[in-house]
């Protein structure tokens, strides 16, 4: 595959679309979302102003946790379709002058991956070391080896009767852990990434990356003062033996070399990556011994849209993510509540939170149906495809609900993986009406859907259509840095922030001023800027060069 070589790293300047492919577009008529069904919706990607697009797994699996639990990492599931498919995905993506991130799972595979069967089968097998394996404690080991906790609390050590002895898990039971410190594990996943980049893979989504390695002689992790998952722990016991291990931070600094191999085009890490701010910039290394090109950044995801808070975040990432570092900015993915149901699915909240996100210093990354308002949904926990619930289903109703409010929903992710909504039709023209969808359809369908949305010039869809064709435009939102305008400047309720470029004496310069109350409001103009390039609204009021008129939840930018 023949492409052009790059001058630039296209990475820092891009937006990322994320596709959860089981449901964006089911071509096949059995109600789930497949690589057909994508390809068909590409061009609407590409009109939508994005440049890239990572997509969640759709490798071989057996699907108990809908592609994380990988059986082969060169293939492709049946229900998503061929290799031949991926190959033509790839290069239809490609041939639109966008970019392709794979989701790759380094952690752990499925339990009925081959290399697990193998080595599961016995303890003397060539395998068996290619996964995390230990004697039991108690008489006979009948107590699991040490007290680690699984991500998702409870214990990750599950025993094998037949070889009498306790795998590890970072998250499921059924994602048993590699062992990245037999060399063979590492040279097979490296062969990995490289069949995947070889394909003409821009890129990879890492997976729990932090959790690659653990203590070498499983040690306890020390206690914690924190019973729900938290930066220090899980059931009152910290992650310090199974979480940030120095030993992982060296694995990623090797993936960067191999990843930095493959110059033309460019390619670029970004990983899931959670703890306090100081740990995880250690995963981007220093800038003559690079890690990951980038990570994503999750206080975003619940962060309050009040000026003080949000100025507050933005200097944090002023302050740990300087050029040429750069920060990301993430409002919802596969895995967390819809950002627009935090807002009580207000779509004017929507718009403004668009609005930050595309002209922050940071790269973006937008979950389909975003840009059309798509809500959470609210499936009954009874009702839950997804694996991570069955581990609270016996808790009592009052915890479970506490249990979905302090950890952002994430316990129950199937609300937010419903399917794309592309037309008012009955199930959102994801599938023909007469077949039942994977997941049901979240309300309001009928009025947020790209068909309707297309049709009204001031829609949320509009709004992000705006947004994204002056990140294109205007390079400083790309390529500049970011001030902050003082607040004694601004109404209280009114967040400013200058984007700029200095090149010997010319300063190009943009300043954008968002509205986070239900007021209108006017102010003087603290900049030099006069003219408004781009609204969250079309209906907006008239300004004069002196003074600043923003309409409830309004944001702008000028020039």
């Amino acid at each position: 595959m023949t492409r052009q070589p790059e001058t630039d790293l296209w990475w820092k300047k891009t937006t990322v679309y994320q596709i959860y492919p089981r449901s964006f577009m089911d071509s096949s008529g059995n109600g789930i979302g497949d690589l057909e069904g994508i390809i068909s919706k590409l061009d609407y990607v590409k009109d939508l102003g994005v440049e890239t697009i990572w997509f969640s797994p759709f490798y071989t699996s057996p699907q108990e946790d809908f592609g994380y639990d990988i059986a082969n990492y060169k293939d492709i599931a049946p229900e998503y379709g061929t290799m031949a498919i991926c190959d033509r995905l790839i290069q239809e993506i490609h041939d639109r002058g966008m970019k392709i991130v794979m989701d790759l799972v380094l952690n752990h595979t499925s339990d009925k991956h081959p290399w697990f069967v193998e080595s599961k089968s016995s303890r003397d097998n060539p395998k068996r070391d290619w996964y995390v394996w230990q004697d039991g404690k108690k008489p006979k080991g009948k107590a699991p080896p040490n007290n680690w906790q699984a991500r998702i609390t409870g214990s990750g050590w599950y025993y094998d009767e037949n070889t009498d002895q306790w795998y590890w898990a970072q998250f499921l039971p059924f994602q048993p852990d590699l062992n990245y410190r037999n060399p063979e594990v590492k040279t097979k996943m490296f062969e990995t990434v490289r069949f995947w980049l070889e394909k003409g893979v821009d890129g990879f989504r890492l997976d729990i990356i932090d959790s690659l390695y653990e203590d070498a002689t499983f040690r306890n992790n020390p206690l914690s003062r924190h019973l729900l998952p938290s930066e220090d722990g899980v059931l009152f016991k910290s992650t310090k033996m199974t979480m940030h291990h120095p030993d992982t931070m060296i694995f990623v600094q090797e993936l960067r070399k191999l990843i930095d191999e493959y110059s033309n085009p460019s390619r670029f890490l970004v990983g899931e990556v959670e703890g306090p701010m100081p740990t995880i910039k250690k995963y981007c290394g220093e800038v003559n011994n690079p890690g990951l090109n980038s990570i994503f950044l999750f206080e975003t995801l619940g962060v309050k849209l009040q000026p003080k808070t949000i100025r507050k975040l933005l200097n944090k990432f002023n302050q740990y993510y300087p050029d040429p570092f750069i920060p990301t900015w993430v409002s919802s993915n596969h895995d967390i509540m819809r950002r627009i149901s935090r807002f009580n699915n207000d779509l004017e909240i929507g718009k403004l939170n668009a609005a930050l996100q595309l002209t922050a210093r940071a790269v973006p990354y937008i979950y389909y149906g975003e840009e059309i308002g798509l809500q959470q949904n609210s499936i009954p926990l009874s009702d839950s495809l997804d694996a991570v619930v069955s581990r609270f289903k016996k808790l009592p109703k009052v915890l479970q609900k506490l249990l979905q409010k302090i950890t952002s929903e994430a316990i129950h992710r199937d609300n937010c993986r419903t399917p794309m909504q592309w037309t008012p039709s009955q199930n959102a023209g994801f599938c023909s009406p007469s077949i039942k969808p994977w997941l049901p359809v979240s309300s309001g369908y009928q009025d947020r859907n790209v068909e309707t949305m297309y049709s009204n010039p001031d829609s949320i869809l509009h709004c992000y259509k705006r947004f994204l064709q002056i990140r294109k435009q205007y390079s400083v939102l790309t390529s500049g840095r970011m001030t902050l305008i003082a607040s004694e400047l601004l109404p209280k309720q009114v967040l400013g922030f200058s984007r700029w470029i200095k090149t010997s004496d010319v300063k190009e310069e943009v300043n954008i001023f968002l509205n986070f109350e239900d007021t209108l409001v006017e102010f003087s103009n603290p900049t030099a800027s006069k003219n408004i390039i781009a609204s969250t609204t079309i209906v907006r009021a008239e300004n004069n060069e002196q003074k600043i008129i923003l309409r409830p939840y309004e944001a702008i930018m000028m020039e």
